[in-house]
């Protein structure tokens, strides 16, 4: 019940922030199985703060403006100018017109669409907007991705620098009594500097973890949009307790596939490309244009907006181009070479989309088994600890030995955090795969 109530709770808690994507699109629900809420935390500065996240949206408000801006030119344009007429004309009997005058032209124009040319070419930028949206979704799948990506290292991390340093621990207690025993004369100088050497390696491996940590720690701060300077205040969960509540199935399907917004994205540009294929085609047909005039004037008697003192037209008629035949052709054969191209990008895109999905599922298929094998391999070795540790109370083995043992399990204990770590690291890349539809039961 508080599982379900949790779970509400963060969906709801991301449904009332404001996102250029749809979070439903998103399906969050997935990282609340981990049931940990540093993580859900992370996930929500990501999608609040990130840069990149960011500069998306504002791509696909560019694409949206585009649009708006081509359906304007599709309807017909009015404009008024005002102007001041100063002409020098010949004296007349029965008509005077006057020298300085105030002239106000309302002029309307608009290109009648007979063949849809402009209507297509609306038609393609809102295809262009469409592509945009699926390639803004993507950012956000990777951002997320990246983010859980990077958590789960930071958990790993933590819990090898913990047996890290147990480790070097009993290697400098087997260290301490190895340097009594060369005063002793028991062991010589070379069998000391083994051990004195195994000391070093140890503090290096330590030394190389917390290098990475901090590495991983910056980049989480960057990935949320915050400082790298502040990971001090970073909170992070427990590595033993971080595991996915769901279940991951063996296969996907085809349709969760195809509906990737890399996949959409590409179709949509291919879409696209059809219609500017189309339009180019179409320009070698005339243009129809109408335009109408109404001018209102001070230079012929009467007030100034009456009929007597306006001068209204209207004309309609084909233009054609002589002289851009070559052009034309060429522009056309462009546009035929670019559909050509984004189609085989098209075909190349659902190949790598199953790709993707199949090397994911395989990921996590052989690497639960190698996790299993780890763990079989962390059970025997626990055994054998417990039989040393019989074996040092009934006064066996030495200290040292004893000491050497556990070394032993410590780092049977690290492989298989190093097994899970990239078991469920494997989650995220399968998340991304399968463009965030994926929901494991």
């Amino acid at each position: 019940m508080f599982k379900k109530l949790s779970l509400m709770l963060f969906s709801l808690f991301f449904a009332q922030s404001c996102f250029a994507v749809d979070v439903n699109e998103l399906n969050l629900g997935f990282f609340s199985r981990f049931n940990d809420e540093n993580l859900n935390c992370y996930i929500q500065e990501a999608l609040n703060n990130n840069h990149d996240l960011k500069k998306a949206a504002h791509v696909v408000e560019q694409y949206r403006q585009q649009a708006k801006y081509s359906l304007g030119r599709e309807l017909p344009s009015l404009s008024v100018s005002a102007n001041y007429l100063g002409i020098k004309v010949p004296q007349l009997d029965n008509f005077q017109l006057k020298d300085n005058a105030f002239i106000l032209p309302f002029v309307a124009s608009y290109e009648a669409d007979f063949l849809l040319k402009n209507r297509d070419r609306t038609r393609a930028v809102k295809k262009s907007y469409e592509a945009a949206k699926y390639q803004e979704k993507a950012v956000y799948l990777a951002l997320l991705s990246d983010v859980a990506t990077v958590y789960t290292n930071i958990l790993q991390y933590d819990d090898l620098i913990e047996k890290q340093s147990e480790y070097l621990k009993n290697q400098e207690e087997i260290l301490n009594r190895s340097e009594k025993k060369f005063e002793r004369g028991v062991i010589s100088s070379t069998e000391l500097n083994i051990v004195k050497k195994s000391v070093e390696g140890a503090k290096n491996t330590l030394e190389n973890l917390k290098k990475e940590r901090e590495v991983a720690m910056m980049q989480l701060a960057v990935l949320t949009g915050n400082s790298s300077s502040n990971i001090a205040d970073m909170k992070v969960g427990d590595f033993d307790k971080f595991e996915y509540s769901g279940v991951i199935p063996d296969e996907i399907s085809s349709d969760v596939i195809f509906s990737r917004p890399d996949v959409k994205a590409s179709e949509a540009n291919l879409e696209k490309a059809k219609i500017d294929v189309r339009v180019a085609k179409k320009e070698f047909f005339p243009t129809f244009n109408i335009v109408g005039v109404w001018a209102f004037n001070t230079i012929a008697p009467g007030t100034f907006f009456s009929w007597e003192s306006s001068l209204a037209a209207i004309i309609a008629g084909a233009s054609q181009d002589i002289f851009k035949g070559g052009r034309k052709v060429a522009n056309l054969k462009l546009q035929k070479a670019k559909y050509e191209e984004l189609f085989e990008d098209y075909n190349q895109t659902n190949l790598d989309a199953v790709k993707e999905v199949n090397t994911a599922l395989c990921l996590i298929k052989h690497d639960r088994q190698v996790e299993d094998n780890t763990k079989s391999q962390l059970n025997y070795e626990l055994q054998n600890f417990q039989n040393t540790e019989n074996k040092l109370s009934r006064g066996v083995v030495s200290e040292p030995e004893y000491l050497t043992e556990e070394n032993r399990l410590i780092n049977s204990q690290a492989a298989y955090t190093q097994a899970k770590t990239q078991r469920i690291v494997n989650y995220f890349t399968l998340y991304k795969a399968v463009g965030g539809k994926f929901i494991g039961g």
